[in-house]
């Protein structure tokens, strides 16, 4: 109760339920723990707790990072601090006065690294917000101070030399689907320099990218990069683990069950890596053949019939002897060892022509 009373002294209008996050929005709200700190003190799942906040507490989210619901500069209308890639909370409450400064003609005399000074911020760091998150405070400047006769005459923009150092680098974001280490360990590039270039520099293409791989989110093309950028492919660790259970599932006649018992795997997880990323052997196990091009990983196996690999080997032999040697069912299933009963209804399943053909000599008969 004490808490409750500390909350509303804060000016906190929050109405806390007692549940799941109960303590956790109370720690939030009382203390200067981070979210992380919170979720582990309370045993709750940090991106769980974080979503909560947002959904339930927004104006603790709010007052924790230092913001009224009008600055909507770096908050989303979902609540969220901010885009994927927009300017943080925390920085947008520390450059603030030294960004509005840079916008006021009061201090045009002054250059941006006088003026991050003037504030207690480094020159560098604040140019590169400009850069970043506001653009056309730089271009007015410049021109009003080219227009006053203040210019200092240095060369502001893109330097020639960073555009042929990060020509390749670039025409290879532009033109696959390499993420930004690749790209960068291709090309013999700073990794950090590259992503830099590309923020200030190429903005329009960095949206393209980012608008793609929102677009691919939850997409499983292998060999395409996924949501995150990376390419759609199992890992390396997954790779190894389940590589000679894959080779048995797909040369041999042994059903899940028997090739990890051979290989040592559990079933669940290599069941899970089939349908992951191997849809096109569960295919081929239950009669069906993918067609070319086709995405692998989301094959609909439903239109298929289900049946074991082994139980085809197993009539193999006694389809093939009635195929070149037409005879009654039953004398087929006698002299190759299997059930009468099961064999009909297997022919009539997977050899439907056969069946009918014989039927049909049957009645002849």
């Amino acid at each position: 109760m004490e808490e409750k009373k500390n909350i509303e002294q804060q000016h906190v209008s929050i109405d806390i339920s007692y549940g799941k996050y109960s303590q956790a929005v109370l720690l939030y709200a009382t203390t200067d723990l981070t979210a992380k700190q919170i979720a582990e003190q309370c045993s709750v799942s940090l991106s769980g707790f974080r979503i909560y906040l947002r959904r339930h507490y927004r104006e603790l989210v709010l007052k924790r990072n230092n913001a009224g619901p009008e600055e909507s500069t770096c908050f989303t209308k979902d609540g969220k601090l901010r885009d994927k890639r927009g300017q943080t909370p925390a920085a947008y409450q520390k450059y603030k006065e030294a960004i509005e400064a840079c916008d006021n003609f009061d201090y045009i005399e002054y250059n941006v690294s006088q003026i991050a000074r003037m504030f207690g911020h480094d020159g560098t760091a604040l140019r590169n917000q400009l850069k970043l998150h506001y653009p056309e405070i730089l271009e007015r400047r410049e021109k009003a101070r080219k227009r006053l006769g203040i210019n200092d005459n240095f060369a502001r923009g893109v330097k020639p030399e960073s555009v042929k150092a990060y020509a390749a680098a670039v025409e290879l974001y532009r033109t696959t689907d390499r993420n930004l280490p690749a790209i960068a360990e291709a090309c013999n590039v700073s990794l950090g320099g590259l992503s830099q270039y590309l923020r200030f520099y190429h903005k329009d293409l960095v949206k393209q990218k980012s608008d793609q791989l929102r677009q691919a989110s939850g997409s499983r093309q292998p060999g395409k990069p996924a949501g995150n950028g990376r390419a759609s492919e199992p890992t390396l660790g997954a790779y190894e683990k389940y590589r000679e259970s894959i080779w048995l599932y797909r040369t041999t006649s042994l059903t899940a069950k028997e090739v990890v018992a051979r290989t040592g795997v559990t079933l669940e997880g290599f069941h899970n890596h089939l349908r992951k990323w191997h849809r096109d052997l569960m295919l081929e196990r239950r009669g069906g053949t993918p067609e070319a091009g086709c995405n692998r990983c989301e094959l609909d196996l439903s239109q298929t019939k289900r049946y074991f690999k082994a139980t085809a080997a197993k009539y193999a032999p006694a389809i093939k002897s009635l195929k070149a040697y037409p005879r009654p069912v039953a004398h087929a299933a006698a002299e190759f060892g299997v059930d009468p009963d099961n064999f009909r209804r297997y022919l009539r399943m997977h050899e439907p022509e056969l069946a009918e053909r014989l039927g049909k000599r049957k009645k002849i008969q």
